[in-house]
């Protein structure tokens, strides 16, 4: 085991090694990596890596997931500490989103209805994230129409996140025609795997057991075909899908069979 374990400080001093040659790092670090190779491997992650990773959407994605793993309290609570000192439209969306990440939606809906006032009074993006906080708080019919007064006021406004939230609503507000016609149009054009989770579940309450099974398994064939760090994007998705399925299939070998 101890072996293993070198083998692998090296491999990823190795990973490091060949970014640095990429990327026009000084040649120290090459020394640094391979004579230290765990501690060289951290102090460059650390200097180099994560720093550079903060300006790309994987990177900050990733950084978020490692934040949320070691303190999942912290955002809310930096995000509280912001708004303290300035009841800011960015600040309450901020509170907001992290409001949502703590499974807060009625209090999230509070603060992005706060935002929409001056300047962002018609913020299309503030709109969505407030019709999706009402559709998790259970209010799906205030988010319909919400979303529906955007739409005819930006009609050329166009947001996969808010053709989603839309689709959920219809669907929550029990309108399942308006729903399977928007979830079959943003799954179409929605690149990960939420809006395929989101409508399985949706098929399974409306007790679509088969339909529902059909959409996981498709669903999570998908996931395995993506690249890396598409799979590691969509793996809170994977994990309801898989664990919708598991549901499913309990659910259809305890079903009472006709004799």
């Amino acid at each position: 085991m101890p072996i293993l374990g070198l083998g692998l400080h090296v491999l990823v001093a190795i990973v490091f090694a060949v970014h640095a040659v990429r990327n026009g790092q000084e040649r120290y670090w090459l020394f640094v990596l391979f004579a230290f190779p765990l501690i060289g491997s951290i102090v460059y992650a650390a200097a180099i890596w994560l720093p550079e990773q903060r300006n790309t959407r994987h990177g900050r994605a990733l950084i978020r997931g490692v934040k949320a793993s070691i303190d999942p309290g912290r955002e809310l609570r930096e995000a509280q500490l912001a708004l303290d000192e300035n009841r800011s439209a960015a600040n309450q969306v901020r509170m907001a989103d992290a409001l949502i990440a703590s499974g807060k939606a009625s209090q999230a809906a509070v603060h992005y209805d706060s935002a929409l006032a001056g300047i962002h009074a018609d913020s299309p993006d503030i709109e969505v994230r407030f019709a999706q906080a009402l559709v998790e708080a259970g209010q799906p019919e205030k988010a319909r129409a919400r979303l529906e007064e955007l739409i005819a006021r930006l009609p050329g406004y166009r947001s996969a996140t808010g053709h989603l939230v839309y689709a959920r609503a219809v669907a929550a507000a029990g309108d399942r025609p308006k729903a399977r016609e928007e979830f079959d149009a943003v799954i179409g054009g929605f690149a990960g795997l939420e809006a395929r989770a989101h409508y399985a579940t949706v098929l399974a309450d409306w007790g679509e057991y088969d339909a529902a099974s059909a959409m996981c398994k498709a669903s999570l064939d998908l996931g395995a075909r993506m690249p890396r760090h598409a799979q590691q994007l969509n793996a809170p998705w994977t994990r309801v899908l898989r664990s919708l399925a598991r549901d499913l299939d309990k659910a259809s070998s305890n079903a009472v069979q006709p004799g």
